[in-house]
């Protein structure tokens, strides 16, 4: 059997989650919106104290000694290394960002915090089905921080109000006694398999330049997330919301508040075809950059806060940084993504795909949302994607960088000025020719065009006219294989180079 293939934008560093256990759970960390300081962690008084009390120190030492006119500039440096010090210290205890939660959002924490009833944090027993893909070797995701947050997200939701699916895949026997200890003591309808390898017999291979006959890593990565939503396919149960989780740290509260709190309407019924929380590899770096894309379809930029570039109307720069609960996207995935469960349901159920030309990659993450948002067509779809990114929702991929984003974010609205600078330096969005184009118009472009099995070569470049998809936004040219039957020191995915001949 083929070994998994899991790439970095999926892959979670469990290391950090060993020896985490109940009574480590993270306290609330609610804060008093009239007290700056009320809810900020002791180590985070304790340091912007020490830093107004050196910023008093450095303004006021050129003016203690009588300076000579050639040290005008080693008091002019104290006075802005002192201006620079109030800056933060300022910022981080008056202007924070994405601490002052919306009302509901508070209100629904408390309304979870001050009960033990099931169910206390879905009022309206909506029918949630939740689906996990895991590649868990040394079992610490089933048996840590990660399966017990789960636990408590059923609790909350309600037992009967929900149905959980957990599709592993080669992650060896401790990986498999981990989940089935879970399995145990999972309380709702469930389905939890874990094998020890995926058949790749099924999977669609493509003929690559040199000959060989190789499965695409976005097929593949397509066809694990489906399995976790195969009992769709039969359920007799008509659900309100998809719950995708990756194999992230996370407060269940938070999710709560993603599935029910986002984009409120007059009612405080959340509005959305999808919505994604926000994932960091660190406490300061913005991680799944792959598969999101802002409201005109651009890349994402340097990242680190707003995350998003002012390219074109850059909307969803804007709306980051109104500290909007509902950044308007085009795509996103963020750890953590809730869509209206409609889309998945029925005839016309949605799953995910890649895209079927060669040479051009697109995150199976990101093509879901083109997918969504095709599925009604609107007017306008560019104002009216529904797709939306929430940043009072984080998660990381590790539980010390989860502890630190609570206080990494006050320091954000430093930050847009240097982001813009850097972004443009850098050259980010990067051009994407296909962002702009519309479903179904004909394009003359040069595409690879496989060969016929008779064939000398397995295909060449050609100039032909194509139809245009509804993802073009998603991509980029390239194509990366799965490696079967890798090396431990091998990564999971080969890279193959782009014939010439293609843009």
């Amino acid at each position: 059997m083929p070994s998994s293939s899991v790439s970095d934008e999926y892959e979670l560093d469990a290391e950090p989650l060993i020896g985490w256990s109940k009574s480590d759970r993270p306290t609330d960390e609610l804060h008093d919106r009239f007290s700056p300081l009320q809810g900020v962690k002791r180590p985070l008084a304790k340091l912007l104290s020490g830093a107004v009390y050196l910023t008093l120190v450095v303004l006021t030492f050129p003016f203690r000694w009588r300076l000579r006119p050639r040290s005008r500039i080693f008091c002019l440096l104290h006075i802005l290394l002192g201006a620079l010090l109030a800056l933060i210290c300022l910022t981080g205890l008056f202007w924070p960002s994405y601490t002052r939660l919306p009302p509901h959002y508070e209100t629904l924490r408390t309304q979870v915090q001050s009960s033990s009833a099931h169910g206390r944090g879905n009022v309206h027993n909506q029918k949630v089905y939740i689906a996990a893909v895991l590649y868990d070797p040394q079992g610490q995701l089933a048996s840590g921080r990660w399966g017990d947050a789960l636990l408590q997200l059923i609790e909350m939701l309600g037992e009967q109000n929900v149905y959980l699916s957990i599709y592993e895949n080669n992650s060896g026997e401790t990986g498999e006694n981990a989940l089935r200890h879970l399995a145990d003591n999972v309380t709702c309808n469930n389905t939890i398999i874990s094998e020890p390898g995926l058949s790749l017999r099924d999977i669609p291979h493509v003929t690559i330049p040199t000959g060989e006959k190789r499965v695409r890593r976005i097929d593949y990565l397509a066809e694990v997330r489906n399995r976790a939503l195969q009992p769709l396919d039969t359920a007799q149960v008509t659900y309100d919301k998809l719950l995708y989780l990756n194999d992230v740290i996370f407060d269940p509260v938070e999710v709560l508040q993603l599935l029910f709190c986002t984009n409120a309407d007059s009612n405080g019924v959340a509005q959305y075809r999808a919505v994604c929380a926000v994932d960091f590899s660190n406490p300061f770096k913005f991680y799944d950059s792959y598969a999101t894309r802002d409201y005109e379809g651009y890349g994402v930029g340097m990242p680190f806060f707003p995350w998003f570039t002012s390219a074109g109307a850059g909307e969803s720069r804007r709306d980051v940084l109104a500290e909007k609960d509902a950044v308007r996207v085009r795509s996103c995935w963020g750890g953590m993504v809730a869509f209206d469960a409609a889309y998945f349901q029925g005839p016309a159920a949605i799953r995910f795909r890649a895209d079927s030309e060669m040479f051009w990659d697109a995150s199976e993450c990101c093509i879901v949302h083109a997918d969504v948002q095709s599925a009604k067509p609107v007017t306008d779809q560019l104002q009216r994607s529904g797709s939306y990114m929430n940043p009072f929702v984080r998660v990381a991929y590790s539980a010390r960088s989860h502890s630190w984003l609570w206080t990494t974010r006050r320091f954000e609205k430093l930050y847009p000025l240097a982001h813009d600078l850097l972004n443009r330096l850098a050259g980010f969005p990067h051009f994407n020719p296909r962002r702009t184009e519309v479903f179904g118009e004909k394009i003359t472009d040069s595409m690879w065009i496989a060969g016929d099995m008779g064939d000398a070569v397995p295909g060449r470049v050609q100039t032909v006219e194509r139809m245009a998809g509804n993802d073009g936004f998603c991509g980029r040219r390239g194509l990366e294989v799965l490696v079967e039957n890798r090396r431990p020191d091998q990564d999971g995915f080969d890279s193959i180079p782009i014939p010439d001949g293609l843009d």
